[in-house]
């Protein structure tokens, strides 16, 4: 363990990485179809009016929870919620990485659809369908592209902040560069028939659509996950940043320039769709892979110039992929390390132990399960698919652990307000006052911030972030019992129950491994070692030091959050206490020399 914090050089740094990890993938290729199958323009309503009642909200929340707390999601929310609560960070820890595993099969992807356009692969004389089904069902190429992902990430983050924002910097002003190259490319494309239909189609607005319910449930879900909002990637930045770094302006920053690409990467496939395609709808709205390997390859071999300018144009546009990809992987990979690291493994071990892990569960989404659809004769991976139809929609539940830590600082700040001016009884009007605006007013709003939050916040996360999260996850269920045949079957990959019993046990996991390895660790006293102490009950629980990441003069104090008291939750550098007489508030069993409070 380092004896030393690890901080961005500025503010420069801090937002280039984390819009780094809010751009990825889904911004090129997920947006686009939203954008087609939604209404065009119609789409862009929902989807703005939830990035400011959603994204920039709990943003908001997530930069104030890891600046005060400069530790990743375990300690954050061990801190902010209490130990018995350490799990939700090491829920919101293991949806991310369990993300990871398969995103590195994608980012795979895009960087072998990137060499093959270089090497003239995918040209107009290509049949883009055998390109893709040739690759994705030989396991030893897609492994192949998956390790270089891995280690170009596992490169990235090996020497902590100062590392991932240089990084994140030179990738973020490719992408723009790139992304706007390809942009000038498609509006040359869609201005050839004097039309410019597909600029057009992108923001005229059809009413019909603003009267479905799926366009504004498929805007709020693009916002959500587009933003990385809840994923505990924010926090885990956060613990980089300087003193006086805001959090209100950052997070506004960050989620606009997301929504920016987004707008860019959505017109250019547009543009460069309905100048060529003769049902350019049909193109856009089709499946994530379909649009992005398929179709697009054969729109961009069409562009006007050449064979120099369609290379150029297919090149440029999987290139900025791959490092959208990258910089999603590497914000992915850092939040898992900077667990380890909080509770004292050395950084290199931590960044090699992760990267091995994601590679080899990523396997099974490489190579197992490459089914052909038998109507389109197009290749996809089931088990890939599967693992984002499970773990895809577990992140809805890191942004509500989010908004619980506020909701629990707030009444216990006002049961704290309670005794000081010894009041009886629940007053709503002295619980407005003197709890819900808490964590806003100690958190926020600290001095530091260029933008004043007024209590608009505490209404978005008190009472709109609650219902927006049960109406998500409601259509979510309620359109799988609607269109998916038999979807009570657990052997049924698109269902339901395959998606509670994975959930469920996890949690159940989690839930157990709280006490025993997140807030203690276990010290085997027999003969046998762990895990079999376990049954025979021959161990004691030791108090699990946590340590943050506090740069100079960034100090500040956590004694008034549910966990900030325990003292072996320690600065960086700071000596381990001693194990006796020591009070640690532990959630049942034995405690090592330690009483129990």
């Amino acid at each position: 363990m380092t004896s030393s914090s690890d901080e961005f050089s500025g503010r420069l740094g801090l937002i280039f990485a984390t819009i780094g990890a809010a751009i990825g993938t889904g911004n090129i290729w997920r947006f686009p179809r939203m954008v087609g199958a939604n209404g065009g323009g119609s789409f862009l309503v929902p989807w703005l009016i939830f990035l400011f009642l959603w994204s920039i909200p709990l943003v908001i929340a997530e930069f104030a929870l890891g600046k005060r707390s400069r530790t990743g999601t375990v300690g954050t929310f061990r801190i902010f919620n209490g130990p018995k609560f350490a799990w939700m960070g090491l829920w919101t820890a293991w949806i991310s990485t369990a993300i990871g595993f398969y995103y590195a099969v994608v980012t795979g992807w895009c960087i072998n659809y990137f060499q093959s356009a270089v090497r003239g692969g995918l040209g107009s004389d290509v049949d883009t369908t055998e390109v893709w089904n040739t690759f994705l069902q030989d396991p030893s190429q897609v492994i192949m592209f998956q390790a270089l992902a891995v280690l170009i990430t596992m490169a990235a983050i090996w020497k902590g902040a100062k590392a991932i924002e240089k990084v994140n910097v030179i990738l973020m002003v490719s992408l723009f560069i790139l992304l706007f190259s390809a942009l000038f490319l498609a509006f040359v494309m869609d201005m050839n028939d004097g039309s410019l239909d597909g600029f057009v189609y992108m923001f005229s607005i059809q009413p019909e659509y603003l009267l479905e319910p799926e366009t504004w449930i498929n805007g709020l879900s693009q916002s959500a996950w587009s933003c990385s909002a809840g994923m505990g990637m924010v926090i885990t930045y956060s613990v980089y940043m300087r003193k006086d770094e805001d959090t209100t302006l950052n997070a506004a920053t960050m989620c606009l320039a997301n929504n920016s690409i987004s707008i860019i990467a959505g017109l250019t496939v547009m543009m460069a769709v309905f100048s060529v395609v003769d049902d350019p709808l049909s193109a856009v709205s089709g499946g994530s892979s379909a649009i992005t390997f398929l179709v697009l390859p054969e729109v961009f071999a069409q562009a006007p110039g050449g064979p120099v300018v369609q290379l150029a144009m297919v090149a440029m546009f999987f290139l900025a992929l791959s490092f959208a990809a990258l910089t999603s992987m590497i914000s992915t990979v850092e939040l898992c390390v900077r667990n380890f690291v909080d509770h004292g493994v050395n950084r290199e071990k931590a960044v090699g132990l992760t990267s091995i892990a994601i590679f080899l569960f990523g396997i099974p989404s490489a190579a197992t399960w490459i089914l052909v659809d038998e109507s389109t004769g197009v290749a996809f991976p089931q088990f890939l698919e599967v693992q984002d139809h499970i773990w895809g929609y577990g992140l809805m539940f890191s942004g509500l652990f989010i908004a619980f830590a506020i909701w629990k600082y707030g009444w216990s700040r006002y049961k704290v307000w309670k005794t000081e001016n010894d009041v009886e009884g629940f007053s709503m009007r002295d619980y407005l006052d003197h709890g819900v605006s808490s964590f806003r007013d100690d958190f926020i709003n600290t001095g530091d911030n260029d933008w004043w939050i007024g209590k608009w916040w505490d209404y978005i996360m008190y009472l709109g972030f609650p219902i927006m999260f049960v109406i998500l996850m409601g259509t979510f269920f309620v359109d799988m019992l609607a269109t998916v045949d038999d979807p009570w079957n657990p052997t049924n990959p698109k269902g339901i129950t395959i998606i509670l019993i994975f959930w469920g046990i996890t949690a159940f996991l989690f839930i157990s491994m709280n006490r025993l390895m997140l807030v203690n660790r276990v010290v085997p006293t027999g003969k046998s070692g762990f895990p079999m102490c376990l049954l025979s009950g021959e161990y004691v629980l030791e108090p699990r030091p946590l340590f943050r990441n506090v740069p100079e003069g960034a100090d500040v104090p956590i004694d008034t959050l549910p966990g900030g008291e325990d003292p072996f939750i320690l600065k960086v550098g700071d000596p381990i206490p001693e194990l006796e007489n020591q009070p640690f508030a532990v959630s049942g069993g034995p405690v090592m020399d330690a009483e129990i409070v």
